[in-house]
């Protein structure tokens, strides 16, 4: 049965002096569940504010959150701000750390040991939502020692770009070296760090995906000569467009490297076993964080220049996914609703140790402090989240989860990301 959509009610636009003080708050504050830099302050929910109403997006059946058995085992502990992990052959992987911090651990289990990698990251410009960011082993890493990271670059302390840098680990894994700066570089970055991404994902082709964030600036998501607010398709041997490209015929490198634009800030794509398909999810502004399939030179829908007539403003009450400006752009597959929740990584469940729930994406919550289980649906429904659970073991026991990668054990594997004595979970079905 295809599940209902809920019924929303526009908001009021508030008077004008409150616009002015949400304003000024964006500027102080992080979004989208993010910490301010240097402080333990509660995470903020952005600064949009009233106008439009939403696009709908169908109501996905909820399971309650009881009887999911699951086992729930700390890795390692003693991290910063963990960003994301990259399996790289036997019981190791490596782990970025937001300050410009990379570690080897060795093990799967508790007791796991853990060790600094020796690598040039005085480079990485770490504020706010921005630093050492997502990381992506090779497929042939076992042999070749290759990964990618995606990083803030500075220069003299100076914000100059995101980029993707290439490396390769020497066999002991006490040292990294980049073989390629940048392989892709002149993403986007704002000062702040704020909508930084930066999460890449190899495709059963060999091909980065990589989704970023608009750097909270009006016109990029929408601007196809931009490399920011989208989700990118990159050959990793080359840096260039990846083959399939939908726009490579433009005359602008950037937009020949882009599958998917019109986006707010992408936190995670995940590959869908036995499709191939991509999946993104994003952050919302006050509302409405995405869960969204990636279908090749579509547009999502965001832009808070409102088709221009807003360029030097922020506005972020436009709704996520602008079907009335853009009746084209590609509908959510699921959608926090009010409040977001601050997704971040995602990866799908494979394998039969995991039962019923083999086939449904595992999705850490920032703010939520929670993990989400959606199953995408079949036949019609494919491109639609159908069913939800929040296991009870990862309803906020451990904070703030981020990233989420599953492990060559058939386990799946998130980060904690509080700021304090973070930790490497190990998590499967009991």
């Amino acid at each position: 049965m295809t599940p209902s959509r809920p019924c929303r009610q526009p908001r009021q636009r508030p008077a004008r002096a409150l616009l002015a003080l949400a304003a000024l708050l964006t500027l102080a504050l992080t979004a989208c569940g993010e910490r301010t830099e240097g402080t333990s302050a509660s995470p903020s929910t952005g600064a949009g504010a009233g106008g439009s109403p939403r696009a709908a997006t169908p109501a996905p059946t909820t399971t309650a959150p009881t009887g999911t058995g699951l086992r729930v085992e700390t890795v390692a502990a003693g991290f910063d701000h963990p960003w994301d992990i990259a399996f790289i052959g036997g019981d190791r992987f490596l782990v970025t750390q937001r300050d410009g911090t990379l570690s080897l651990v060795t093990g799967l289990g508790p007791g796991a040991r853990v060790a600094p990698v020796a690598a040039d990251l005085g480079d990485v410009y770490a504020r706010g939502e921005g630093g050492l960011l997502g990381i992506a082993a090779a497929p042939d890493v076992a042999t070749s020692g290759t990964f990618v990271t995606c990083q803030d670059h500075q220069e003299g302390g100076r914000p100059v770009d995101i980029r993707l840098v290439t490396w390769r680990l020497s066999p002991d894994g006490a040292r990294a070296d980049r073989v390629r700066d940048p392989l892709v570089g002149g993403l986007p970055i704002n000062p702040s760090g704020r909508h930084s991404g930066c999460r890449p994902t190899y495709d059963q082709d060999g091909m980065l995906l990589v989704g970023t964030g608009d750097t909270a600036r009006a016109t990029i998501a929408q601007d196809r000569g931009s490399l920011g607010g989208k989700v990118l398709r990159i050959d990793p041997a080359t840096g260039g467009p990846a083959p399939g490209n939908p726009f490579a015929a433009s005359g602008s490198a950037a937009e020949r490297l882009i599958v998917g634009y019109g986006h707010r800030n992408v936190q995670g794509v995940a590959v869908q076993p036995g499709t191939g398909r991509a999946w993104s999810a994003e952050h919302g502004p006050d509302v409405d964080d995405e869960i969204n399939v990636v279908v090749p030179g579509r547009n999502y829908g965001w832009d808070p220049a409102q088709g221009g007539e807003n360029p030097g403003g922020y506005d972020e009450s436009v709704p996520m996914t602008d079907l009335d400006r853009y009746p084209d752009a590609v509908p959510a597959a699921w959608s926090s609703g009010d409040p977001t929740e601050a997704i971040s990584g995602l990866t799908f469940l494979d394998g039969p140790a995991w039962g019923d729930m083999a086939g449904m994406l595992a999705v850490s919550a920032l703010k939520g402090e929670k993990l989400y289980l959606m199953r995408p649906g079949t036949g019609a429904d494919e491109d639609r989240i159908v069913e939800v659970r929040v296991p009870p073991e990862l309803d906020g026991a451990f904070g703030r989860l981020r990233g989420a990668r599953l492990g060559p054990d058939g386990a799946l594997y998130l980060t904690s990301d509080t700021g304090s004595d973070d930790v490497i979970l190990r998590v499967t079905r009991a």
